[in-house]
């Protein structure tokens, strides 16, 4: 396949194997080098929670969000198709259209959040423009790699590599030089939450990542590239958030702040605000990608271009004190989904069928949905816009006598109820059709 191949506009076109592991593994250490994981470390550090349990959070959160990110990835290599339609052999053609419709709710979130921080970060560096300009700037050049995500996979590859990664080494090497306090200092209190919004990072990912590995030559090079990839960036970039933190308390909790406060920190910063743009390029791209699950002959660039001006749009009025409960959201609707697809994948052995004419699978709602309601019962989302909602939820850890403090980590409840529950659905599965149509398991790739 030639290296200039590029991404199909539409779902019924044939699509190039073109990316290895090296390929896959630019482009999810990349995404894994985002401002918006140190901004979430500001929500990791509960009073009086030690820099031992932070770590240990960072560390855990990590691993577990990765292997269901490797996983998944793992099945968009086997079958070839982007995550929305891999989805169509878990809940039929039909069932998908939740989750499509979620994705798209996230992805364009995510999108405005992106180009946020981008223009929050760069506006702080330098207030010469008003914010709204660097929205629109940062906006444009996202929507245009999303035009051509597999030549925007390449280059960031070859160019962005080098420079982001001093950065991140200067960062680091400077906020470890000044006085951190005492490492095992403080509890343990806050940290099944500060490990949730850990996992959520990643799986927040999961919707998506099938739009990628799909191109991969092989399943394990997809699963490994896009797994340690995005570990070892993201890890980092928590790990950074904390160190910051710590290092220029007087930042009070401004993680940018911080971060300027470093010698030559602006020049660092503009750099890995620049490298940015591929988050919400990622985002904007399968925005449109997951739309095609139900438009499948509608063009991806179309699509792009409305959904970059979107978030646009979006980003010069953004909250960005809403970012916090929308990642406990995220975790609660996509931790379960991610445990019940991963299991059944592994169950089904051979029958996977993404084609449009794939039956639904309605009793397959059934572990995605349990474990979301655990979720919410384990740790309601708090969402001040709407406090009726986690009253609901509180009313009914009431009812089942469930501590507010219960001390349990919300992900691995709902990935425990979720993966137990999968199997037990599969029994109540709609018939197999006599003939399958799509794609097979262990066909290779």
């Amino acid at each position: 396949m030639a290296t200039s191949a590029e991404a199909p506009a539409t779902l019924t076109e044939d699509q190039p194997r073109s990316l290895g592991f090296a390929d896959q593994f630019g482009l999810w250490a990349n995404l894994g080098i985002s401002l918006l994981i140190p901004v979430t470390a500001t929500f990791l550090v509960a009073p009086g929670q030690s820099f031992l349990a932070t770590v240990v959070a960072i560390v855990a959160g990590t691993v577990i969000g990765c292997v269901l990110l490797a996983a998944v990835a793992r099945a968009g290599a086997i079958t070839g198709a982007p995550t929305m339609v891999l989805l169509r052999g878990l809940l039929g053609r039909t069932g998908s259209y939740a989750p499509t419709v979620l994705n798209l709710l996230q992805c364009i979130g995510w999108a405005t959040y992106e180009v946020w921080v981008i223009s929050f970060a760069a506006h702080a560096v330098w207030s010469g423009i008003p914010r709204w300009a660097y929205v629109l700037i940062a906006g444009a050049i996202s929507t245009g790699m999303a035009l051509r995500p597999l030549g925007s996979v390449r280059l960031l590859k070859r160019i962005a590599v080098v420079a982001v990664l001093a950065s991140t080494a200067y960062f680091l090497v400077e906020t470890l030089r000044r006085p951190l306090g005492g490492f095992a200092e403080g509890g343990w209190t806050g940290f099944w939450t500060s490990m949730d919004l850990v996992i959520a990072l990643p799986v927040s990912w999961v919707p998506l990542v099938a739009d990628y590995s799909r191109f991969s030559r092989s399943p394990r090079a997809a699963a490994l590239g896009t797994g340690i990839g995005y570990a070892a960036s993201s890890a980092v970039f928590f790990l950074l958030g904390v160190l910051a933190l710590r290092a220029y308390a007087g930042a009070d909790q401004n993680v940018v702040g911080a971060l300027l406060a470093v010698p030559a920190g602006a020049v660092a910063l503009v750099i890995l605000a620049i490298d940015e743009v591929d988050e919400a390029f990622a985002n904007i791209y399968s925005t449109a990608t997951s739309a095609q699950n139900v438009l499948p002959r509608a063009d991806r660039r179309v699509l792009a271009l409305l959904v970059g001006g979107l978030a646009t749009v979006l980003a010069l009025a953004v909250d960005g004190s809403a970012y916090e409960p929308f990642l406990f959201l995220i975790g609660a609707v996509f931790v379960p989904l991610a445990a019940t697809v991963v299991v059944d994948f592994w169950l089904a052995r051979g029958d996977y069928d993404t084609s449009e004419a794939a039956p639904a699978r309605w009793a397959m709602l059934l572990p995605w949905v349990a474990g979301f309601v655990a979720y919410q019962l384990t740790a309601p989302t708090v969402l001040s816009a709407w406090p009726a909602w986690e009253a609901f939820w509180r009313h009914g850890q009431d009812l089942l006598h469930i501590s507010p403090t219960n001390g349990f980590s919300a992900s691995i409840v709902a990935l425990a109820v979720a993966g137990v529950l999968t199997p037990l659905a599969r029994l109540a599965r709609s018939p197999r059709r006599q003939a399958v149509v799509g794609h097979r398991l262990g066909s290779g790739a």
